[in-house]
C-alpha cells in the first residue's frame, strides 16, 4: 500500500466515482455546519473572556485538554486496532458523547477534567471507525496518528475571525506529526514525558482548545447546563464525524494518485465553491 504522504511518479485520470468522493470531502472539509456556527456563537464571549483571565486559569485549561489528547492518544495505540470490524456509526457516538455532556453540564465546570477525556475517546473511536473504513491501516503509527489530527483539523478556523485551509493545517502539523510516528515506530509505546509527543499535543490541543470554550459556554448556565454540554457534544461530534470521513477520503485518493494530483484536483474544487 502506498504511504499517504508519499508522491506518484506518474499521473493516473481520477475515476468519476473518485471525482465524486473528492467533491464530498472539499464539501466536507471545507463548510461548517449550521450547529457548528450557532456553537461558535455560543462561544464567542468566552474566548473574549478567556483572553482576559489570569495566565493561570488559561493554563489549567490548556493542562485539561492536554491530559485529554494524551489519554486519546494511549488509547489509539493500545486498543483501537483490536475494534470490531463494523461500519462506521454515526448516531451511537453522538448518543454516547451527549449524554456524557449532559451529565457533565449537570455537574458543571467541575466535572470537565473527567468528562472531557471520555468523550474525547468515544469520538476517536468514531473517527478511527471512519478510517478503517476509508481503508486506512490502524495497526500503522501513521494511520492512528491521522486519527488524533483530526482533533486539530476540526479545530481550525473556529474562532471568529480566523480561516485556514484544510491542506495548510495538514502543513503546519506535517512535522509533528512525522516526529511523533517516527518515535512511536522505534519505542512501540507512549511515553507521556516524550518531547515529540508533547509537542504534537500542544499543537492539537491549541485547536481542540476552541472545543472546549464551546463547552465551557453551554455550561456556564447553570438552568440549561446539562441540556447545553449534551447538545454541544452532539455538534461536535457530528462535526468531528464529517472532518474525518473528509480527512480520509483525501488520503485514500493520495495513495491511489499521489498527494500533488490530489490537492491540485481539491485547489480547483475549493476555488469553485
Amino acid at each position: 500500500m502506498i504511504a499517504a504522504d508519499s508522491q506518484m511518479p506518474m499521473e493516473m485520470p481520477m475515476d468519476p466515482a473518485d471525482r465524486r468522493a473528492l467533491a464530498l470531502a472539499v464539501h466536507l472539509l471545507e463548510h461548517q455546519s449550521l450547529a457548528l456556527r450557532l456553537a461558535d456563537l455560543a462561544g464567542y464571549p468566552v474566548h473574549r473572556l478567556m483572553k482576559r483571565l489570569p495566565a493561570i486559569a488559561n493554563k489549567k485549561l490548556r493542562d485539561i485538554v492536554s491530559a485529554a489528547m494524551l489519554k486519546c492518544l494511549k488509547v489509539a495505540i493500545s486498543t483501537l486496532d483490536r475494534n470490531p470490524r463494523r461500519p462506521p456509526s454515526r448516531l451511537m457516538p453522538k448518543v454516547m458523547t451527549g449524554i456524557s455532556g449532559g451529565v457533565s453540564g449537570f455537574f458543571g465546570l467541575g466535572a470537565l477534567a473527567v468528562e472531557l477525556p471520555i468523550t474525547t475517546t468515544l469520538m476517536l473511536r468514531s473517527v478511527a471507525q471512519i478510517a478503517r473504513n476509508e481503508g486506512e491501516d490502524l495497526g500503522s503509527a501513521r494511520a492512528k496518528l491521522a486519527c488524533l489530527e483530526v482533533f486539530a483539523l476540526g479545530g481550525r478556523g473556529m474562532e471568529p475571525g480566523t480561516e485556514a485551509s484544510y491542506y495548510s493545517t495538514r502543513a503546519m502539523m506535517a512535522q509533528a506529526i512525522a516526529e511523533a510516528a517516527s518515535f512511536l515506530l522505534k519505542s512501540g509505546v507512549v511515553e507521556e514525558s516524550a518531547p515529540v509527543l508533547l509537542r504534537l499535543v500542544a499543537e492539537i490541543a491549541s485547536r481542540f482548545g476552541l472545543v472546549v470554550s464551546e463547552k465551557i459556554a453551554a455550561g456556564a448556565v447553570p438552568v440549561i447546563g446539562a441540556l447545553g454540554g449534551a447538545a454541544i457534544n452532539v455538534a461536535f461530534t457530528g462535526h468531528f464525524q464529517s472532518v474525518a470521513r473528509g480527512h480520509f477520503i483525501i488520503r485514500r485518493l493520495e495513495r491511489m494518485y499521489g498527494r500533488d494530483h490530489v490537492r491540485s484536483l481539491y485547489d480547483s474544487l475549493t476555488l469553485q465553491n
